[in-house]
């Protein structure tokens, strides 16, 4: 086994995900989030990100450029969503049906969902340690 399926192993999917998400959050926008947590339902992962502006998008945001940081925002999303979508179904193991994004400025706060394609009792899918159970 190389390190990497071991690196792989020694993870949660949660875990994961929420990595993945920071690292590409990082390369689109030269700035990640500091913080990310992923929720694994049965048929839904969504990712929590806090403090994922960066400084050029505060300013403007300070400025009363909210609806311009909102829509900036969204024009990442959607050009690294098809990445996104391939790193929650890389590290979940399902297939993503529906991708959703959306971002507030104050608080700084994002969700990433993705709607799963219906799995057949996949319950067990449920990640409780991540999801604060």
């Amino acid at each position: 086994m190389s390190s990497s399926d071991q690196d792989r192993l020694a993870v949660s999917p949660a875990a994961a995900i929420s990595k993945a998400t920071v690292k590409l959050l990082h390369e689109y926008t030269g700035r990640g989030p500091t913080k990310a947590r992923t929720y694994i339902s049965e048929d839904l992962i969504s990712i929590v990100l806090e403090d994922t502006l960066t400084m050029g998008e505060r300013s403007l945001a300070r400025d009363g450029e909210k609806d311009l940081v909102l829509a900036s925002r969204q024009a990442f999303q959607r050009t690294m969503g098809a990445d996104l979508i391939a790193a929650v179904e890389r590290h979940s193991g399902r297939q993503v049906h529906a991708f959703l994004s959306g971002n507030h400025i104050n608080p700084d706060v994002a969700v990433e969902s993705f709607v799963l394609v219906p799995g057949t009792g996949r319950a067990a899918n449920v990640d409780r340690a991540q999801a604060g159970a």
